[in-house]
């Protein structure tokens, strides 16, 4: 592997150069991809599903008004808007704009993007819009008021950044963000939290905290529950690891400030949730004599007086892990997985906030994904839930804990599910792991091998579930394509151990297992290497170039979306250095060498035979470079391999900023895919 890089001239984003480069690949892939006699009535049929007008408007709940965002087709960047639960419940509710994001962008000349908003506790009468550039991390933050549907002309703004920002009271928020040099980190994000006052510069606001320069980023929150307003400020020291403190103002520090940080005591590695009387904590590591992936409950008056008394909320087994939480006024409710299909129970502390009881919230349907849209702890014990699955849509589901539930909404059926059935098997990794994988397609015992397309990902503790694709459905299963789902280790099906696994230089644990599951649907008659294709995004996009160049006899055709592949310089291109902890540092000769091994942009070889491979990147992902596509684009060219590349202008790293970009990438994927596996 030489360390010439004739294509680092590829890694300026908006040069002249690359971008020419960017146009003629974009060029050459149109010709054969959008070209195709089925690309157009395809893309139609997907934008049909992106704008339709019977989808779930999910909601966010904020006092009286459940608060949307939603595009169609006459809406292309996005309103966002509210309603009460009363016209919420009709077929057709009437919604009162509060931001018309289209009108915005056509005023201001700008191609906004909607990046959410924060509303102010507990009055919800102004609130903190971010809207980013054509879909970059990057925002800009306007104060909003939700009384008059104006941004507020002598409010809080902050210019375009990677800002963190929240409020504390009517006339103050904790920000961090780019106030010059020495306020940011290393990877990009804000180093410094600060107090800021409304109607002085940000540059002049106080200064309350700072993280290190290598550390990911700082942040501040204030919590303003009532009884229990607390403020809180941390560091990420990396990706898995933070510090968090009770920031308070008494002056007792003798600083120009007055404040007072007290560390919350526990692992780097734990993740803390401070809520009311309680403080939990989820494990990564191994604490107080429990396993890693426990969930552990402590009063948060005691904890910080030193009384480390606790109860056990969750203890994971070998196929059982914890999926997350959330709060209602009074309860807790707890998500799980077993082998991947998920569990509710209902939590309840004792009246002296010790002695939990459990209870299970709601029936799931095996196969199934339940996932806690909503809750409003403040006010009441009030949840939203969405339950799916693979050939199942989407249904929301309103109850308050211990009384009725009711249906709100029930999205359609997007495709034809006719003759196909969803399964689960495990595959056999070299070193005896025992990987889930989920089969969705016809019965291949009557059909024989067909079409089959293999997705993962396996990085950053992410789980893949069961879940209703809409896109998937029409543009591969109903034309006989099979889809699966690799449950490979990185990800977190299994909680923290399944993650740890597969890091630094065991990263190859999660490469074996997706080749394992490859090889599995081979055994199992379902597919053929040749009618094999794979597919993934950001971290799945390492994974698919490590199929590519350490087992491509075991794929007909690969697509990479938004990838990593260049493992040497990853740290010094746009928030690379925030992943270090999850692959190793390239500065680092220790990792270098497992670095150097695992990038696939330096495992392309002249004289091996590569299956077709489609890269997709975005010119606004400012989280993963598109100089990692663009220059493995570049090199399987060199070398006469089969290669076709396209690159959004816009969308970030979601790729798409907007429902006609969505349905034209997927539409290129799922041609291609058609093109070279049927």
């Amino acid at each position: 592997m030489s360390d010439d890089d004739p294509y680092l001239w590829l890694e300026d984003i908006s040069g002249e150069p690359a971008l020419a480069w960017v146009a003629e690949r974009n060029a050459e892939t149109a010709d054969v991809l959008a070209a195709d006699a089925g690309f157009a009535p395809l893309k139609a049929r997907l934008r049909e599903v992106l704008d339709a007008s019977d989808r779930i408007p999910y909601t966010t709940r904020r006092g009286a008004y459940l608060y949307n965002f939603w595009r169609d087709a006459d809406h292309v960047r996005g309103v966002w808007r509210r309603t009460t639960l009363e016209q919420y419940r009709k077929d057709e509710p009437e919604w009162e704009v509060l931001l018309d994001v289209d009108a915005l962008a056509a005023a201001e000349g700008e191609k906004w993007v909607w990046d959410g908003a924060r509303a102010r506790r507990p009055a919800y009468d102004r609130a903190l819009v971010r809207l980013s550039r054509d879909g970059g991390d990057a925002v800009v933050v306007r104060e909003f008021d939700l009384g008059t549907r104006e941004f507020v002309e002598d409010g809080f703004q902050v210019p375009e950044a990677k800002t963190r920002i929240g409020w504390i009271d009517a006339d103050t928020v904790f920000v961090g963000t780019d106030t010059g040099p020495g306020s940011l980190t290393d990877s990009g994000y804000p180093r410094t939290v600060r107090r800021w006052r409304r109607g002085t510069p940000i540059e002049e606001s106080e200064l309350v905290y700072e993280a290190e320069d290598g550390d990911v980023s700082a942040w501040g929150y204030h919590d303003p529950t009532p009884g229990f307003e607390r403020d809180f400020v941390g560091r990420s020291l990396d990706f898995f690891r933070s510090e968090t403190y009770l920031l308070t103002s008494d002056g007792a520090s003798g600083g120009a400030s007055g404040d007072t940080t007290v560390r919350i005591d526990v692992p780097e590695d734990a993740l803390v949730d401070a809520h009311g009387r309680h403080l939990l904590v989820t494990l990564k590591s191994e604490w107080l004599g429990q396993p890693t992936g426990s969930l552990l409950a402590f009063g948060f008056d005691a904890f910080l007086a030193g009384d480390h008394t606790f109860e056990v909320l969750f203890t994971p087994d070998a196929r059982t892990a914890l999926a997350g939480h959330s709060w209602t006024r009074h309860h807790l409710i707890l998500e799980t997985m077993r082998d991947v299909s998920a569990h509710i129970e209902v939590l309840t502390p004792g009246r002296d906030g010790a002695g939990w009881t459990r209870t299970p919230l709601v029936g799931v349907p095996a196969l199934s994904a339940v996932a806690v849209v909503d809750t409003d702890p403040d006010v009441s014990d009030e949840y939203f839930l969405d339950v799916s699955g693979f050939l199942q849509p989407s249904s929301l589901h309103r109850g308050q804990i211990g009384g009725e539930t009711e249906v709100l909404k029930q999205a359609p059926d997007r495709f034809d599910t006719a003759g196909l059935t969803v399964a689960q098997h495990f595959a056999t990794s070299p070193d005896g792991t025992r990987v889930p994988y989920f089969v969705i397609g016809p019965d291949h015992t009557a059909t024989g091998p067909g079409p089959t397309l293999l997705y993962g990902y396996g990085g950053f503790e992410v789980s893949l579930t069961p879940a209703y694709g809409a896109l998937r459905g029409r543009g591969w299963l109903e034309g006989g394509g099979t889809y699966v789902i690799a449950n490979i280790r990185g990800g977190g099906e299994y909680g923290p151990d399944w993650h740890q696994a597969a890091l630094g230089a065991e990263r190859p644990r999660a490469f074996e297992d997706f080749a394992a599951v490859a090889e599995d649907l081979v055994a199992r008659g379902i597919t053929t290497p040749d009618r094999l294709g794979a597919a993934g995004g950001s971290n799945g996009g390492l994974l698919m170039g490590a199929m590519l160049t350490r087992h491509p006899e075991l794929f007909g055709a690969i697509v990479a979306q938004v990838p990593l592949l260049d493992m040497t310089r990853f740290h010094k291109l746009l928030a690379g250095a925030s992943w270090i902890a999850e692959y190793g540092d390239p500065d680092d000769p220790a990792d270098l060498a497992h670095l150097r091994e695992l990038s696939p942009y330096h495992r392309i070889a002249a004289d091996r035979t590569y299956p077709p491979v489609l890269l997709m990147t975005s010119t606004r992902d400012d989280r993963v470079h598109p100089g990692h596509a663009r220059k493995t684009a570049a090199r399987l060219r060199e070398l006469g391999h089969p290669v076709l590349f396209h690159e959004n202008t816009g969308g970030g790293h979601a790729g798409a900023g907007d429902n006609e970009q969505a349905a034209h990438n997927s539409a290129l994927v799922h041609t291609f895919l058609r093109r070279h596996l049927t």
